[in-house]
């Protein structure tokens, strides 16, 4: 079931961009959603200049104590609480391996030009208030006191729009570069939680849409425009799988498996060592010209970047080296697939 992210801060990523791709077409639930924009990716320009610490939050939108308990969120399956910080803004707070995973995500996503919500890694703090927790018992003590959480915006503008969805083979950006970008960084950061509107869990005794991709309502500028993103990035930087094997921040499984990020090329088209949900989906139909395109971006990131990114999302010593090690490893089989067709193309002259 659909959560009500929301955040202000996102907007940045288009401020001051004069190339903004949107596109229109079919999608889940179109003929419910007013007439507006679509839109799935900016332009970042060149990526090497974004602030993996604080993200597209900035550091003049952090959590400032002290917060004030709202309520426990027990929607999906992590413990999570609604806080109040400070200022009087409203974050949900997310506790285990996804609040390093999907803080860090954010600010690889962000960089690249796709939407995402303002999050930050708070390494230990203290709620007032607390009272009547059931999941998030073992993660808040006696007195309040916390460790290691995400902290998400919360924010009617943009609006999340519940109940809208789209799905991987069904929405306005089908057959884009843009589209096939968001897949490639899906599958190099092994976010095996690919759920589309298509999923469903039973709750209440009936069938409920289970998605990660949702559709967010912008009406900051003289149109409508309507923000399409995968908001969920807490389950990547592990082991991909089946169920029983799949993990998140998981270096060592992460790491083991990069041998096999890419698997080689067939007919123009990259072949993925890569399993999880609506794995044919992500994996089918990526050609070399989609991670020529990605890697314009993707290629531009550097490894300060990365390590910046990973020690504000609470990464150990271990950690950051391990992942920034292999994630430039994987980047680098990218630009091997594209050196080695350039240098095909360049034989057949």
């Amino acid at each position: 079931m659909f959560k009500p992210h929301r955040s202000v801060a996102v907007l940045t990523i288009f401020v001051g961009l004069s190339t903004v791709l949107a596109y229109q077409g079919r999608h889940t639930n179109q003929d419910t959603l007013p007439p507006g924009e679509r839109l799935l990716w900016v332009d970042p320009g060149d990526p090497s200049g974004r602030d993996f610490v604080y993200g597209v939050g900035g550091p003049q939108n952090q959590p400032q104590p002290p917060f004030r308990f709202v309520k426990e969120d027990l929607s999906g399956t992590r413990a999570k609480v609604n806080v109040v910080d400070a200022r009087g803004v409203n974050w949900n707070v997310k506790w285990g391996h996804e609040a390093h995973s999907s803080t860090f995500c954010t600010r690889l996503l962000w960089a690249l030009g796709y939407f995402v919500e303002t999050e930050y890694f708070v390494a230990r703090g203290r709620i007032e208030g607390v009272h009547g927790l059931k999941r998030a018992k073992s993660r808040i003590d006696d007195y309040g006191e916390f460790e290691e959480a995400r902290f998400q915006l919360r924010s009617d503008s943009p609006k999340f729009l519940a109940g809208q969805s789209w799905t991987w083979l069904d929405n306005p950006f089908v057959g884009t570069r843009e589209l096939q970008g968001l897949k490639i960084v899906m599958l190099l950061v092994s976010n095996w939680d690919a759920k589309d509107s298509r999923n469903t869990i039973k709750q209440g005794g009936q069938r409920v849409m289970d998605s990660n991709l949702g559709v967010f309502e912008d009406n900051s500028t003289d149109r409508r425009r309507y923000l399409y993103a995968n908001f969920d990035w807490g389950a990547s930087l592990g082991q991909w799988g089946g169920t029983l094997t799949w993990n998140r921040w998981n270096r060592k499984g992460f790491e083991s498996q990069t041998p096999n990020f890419v698997k080689g090329v067939e007919d123009g088209r990259v072949e993925w060592g890569f399993k999880g949900k609506h794995r044919d989906d992500i994996t089918d139909g990526i050609s070399i010209a989609d991670v020529q395109w990605i890697l314009k971006y993707l290629g531009r990131i550097t490894d300060k970047q990365i390590q910046q990114g990973l020690v504000a999302s609470g990464a150990s010593q271990d950690e950051t080296d391990s992942y920034t090690r292999t994630l430039r490893n994987r980047i680098g089989q990218l630009q091997q697939v594209v050196a080695e067709d350039h240098r095909r193309s360049t034989m057949i002259r």
